[in-house]
């Protein structure tokens, strides 16, 4: 039986832990590498090599080899380290994507890399209580809204808000009185990812803080509004290049972080 997890309301990391915060919209992990398979995240990834550089390679031969990268949602890729790596999934609700990416001293080609403040990452990072506020604070700055089109942030705070919900595209652009091709078109342009990806993506985090909390991975999944436990592996290893009971067999401590503002 693979390890239960751990969940807390405390922000504090231990020291050689693999931690995971999750908290409304985002998630961040920090600790030793897994052995990642070619995979595309469903929101924007910033990464950080916190021992050493790592390596990331994209199916048409796409190479880059820096302490840190941001890598666009949707964008296969794969990643290699064998040291601690910090992962840092930013909600498409609020400014955090544009501030991360003009942060980057080399533009995005997709990936783009280089943070300007790697240095305070790495040593806030090696100071053996890394909190999540900080880091969010030094890798995006303060936290403010997107400027997007306020019928998708309406969209977007719904699917946060209910991702078991069934409704589909079809139905969103019903309400909003235009064509799904059309919602699809401006969902895409200002969440940065696609409806399907995002919704996805808070139907995950609702399973991790479900599992977070103590609730069976199976169980979790169903509420979510995943189709079956296979279907939920299924999106898992597509997304993150591994799967979540690979994760959980790992010991990982999931700390829940309420109070922590969306960025």
């Amino acid at each position: 039986m693979s390890p239960e997890p751990a969940g807390r309301t405390d922000t504090a990391c231990r020291v050689g832990a693999r931690t995971l915060w999750l908290w409304p919209g985002q998630a961040a992990y920090l600790g030793p590498s897994f052995q990642l398979d070619t995979h595309s995240t469903p929101v924007q990834c910033f990464v950080l090599g916190v021992d050493e550089p790592v390596t990331i390679r994209t199916p048409d031969g796409g190479h880059w080899q820096r302490r840190s990268a941001l890598v666009p949602a949707r964008t296969a890729h794969k990643l290699e380290t064998s040291g601690r790596v910090l992962f840092y999934y930013l909600d498409p609700r609020s400014a955090a994507a544009t501030h991360l990416r003009a942060a980057m001293r080399e533009p995005a080609t997709p990936i783009a890399a280089a943070h300007r403040e790697e240095a305070t990452l790495i040593a806030h990072l090696r100071s053996g209580a890394p909190d999540p506020r900080e880091l969010r604070r030094i890798i995006a700055g303060a936290d403010t809204p997107a400027v997007i089109d306020e019928r998708i942030g309406a969209v977007l705070d719904a699917i946060a808000a209910d991702p078991a919900s069934p409704r589909g595209a079809a139905d969103f652009a019903v309400d909003l009185g235009i064509s799904s091709s059309r919602f699809l078109h401006l969902f895409s342009a200002g969440a940065g990812t696609s409806f399907r990806r995002y919704r996805l993506w808070a139907r995950l985090l609702a399973v991790g803080t479900a599992v977070g909390a103590g609730a069976d991975l199976t169980r979790a999944a169903a509420d979510a509004g995943f189709a079956s436990a296979s279907h939920f592996s299924d999106t898992f290893r597509t997304l993150f290049g591994l799967t979540a009971s690979e994760v959980l067999g790992q010991g990982i401590d999931i700390v829940i972080v309420p109070a922590l503002a969306r960025a």
